[in-house]
């Protein structure tokens, strides 16, 4: 079950749970992804609120309906995802992250060094 974050809306942090599905390979680009019910029950959240998610990541060129199989990840859909999330990023949680850095007198070369870090950890 998803752990939802009253900051944001759910069907949001729906479409990025489906994102992230997306951006790890779990759901490759060209190939059927699980529908709206199966979503819904995935993430113990209504249909409609999927339906939603569904509907924005379309609008995004992410996914596509072929009508009667289902829901597709688009050709370049994980490149339309990094796209987007990379603007997010950058605009609202760097600046956050930037300025608590600066309170705290972490300087760009610990920045760099503890981001290295974690990068060779994820390997």
């Amino acid at each position: 079950m998803m752990q939802f974050d009253s900051a944001s809306t759910i069907y949001l942090q729906v479409a990025d749970f489906m994102s992230e599905k997306i951006l790890t390979d779990q759901w490759p680009e060209q190939q059927r992804i699980p529908s709206i019910r199966e979503v819904a029950a995935l993430v113990q959240v209504n249909p409609n609120t999927v339906m939603r998610s569904f509907a924005h990541l379309q609008e995004n060129d992410i996914i596509f309906n072929k009508r009667g199989v289902g829901y597709f990840v688009n050709e370049h859909g994980k490149q339309h995802i990094r796209k987007i999330k990379k603007v997010g990023f950058i605009h609202a949680k760097l600046p956050r992250i930037f300025h608590e850095a600066a309170l705290l007198a972490v300087s760009p070369s610990e920045l760099s060094e503890l981001y290295s870090q974690f990068l060779g950890s994820q390997k």
